[in-house]
């Protein structure tokens, strides 16, 4: 499990609800490959308003336009692991966008034993 603190970079990336690879959702299929690349962490944030290239705005409140709401995957790690993930997403991502900000981490430490080891679930040995 990595252990982050100090300077960081967080990849944003936006794109539809509905967008696949590979016929699995495409905010899925990034968060797959992040972990595989072993990037500190991952989440998908669902969001209930927005427009993108389109202009058209979708919104949960009304159900003909419910069914592609934006999505929001969120990364963090240092800079070059980040920049180095940037080729994957060139390769999945065909229409939507991606930022990259710097940042602080506070705090982000894996479950870790008194010898440091943690196992593949986060867990301590004992």
């Amino acid at each position: 499990m990595t252990r982050l603190t100090g300077r960081a970079l967080r990849l944003t990336v936006f794109v539809g609800e509905n967008d696949t690879w590979h016929h699995k959702p495409l905010y899925s299929e990034i968060v797959h490959r992040a972990h595989a690349a072993g990037l500190a962490g991952a989440s998908v944030f669902r969001g209930v308003e927005g427009f993108g290239a389109s202009s058209l705005i979708h919104t949960s409140r009304l159900l003909s336009l419910s069914e592609d709401l934006p999505v929001a995957v969120v990364i963090v790690d240092t800079e070059p692991r980040v920049r180095a993930f940037l080729p994957q997403l060139d390769e999945l991502v065909t229409e939507g966008l991606v930022t990259l900000d710097e940042c602080e981490v506070i705090r982000y430490s894996g479950h870790v034993d008194i010898a440091g080891e943690t196992d593949a679930k986060g867990k301590k040995s004992l």
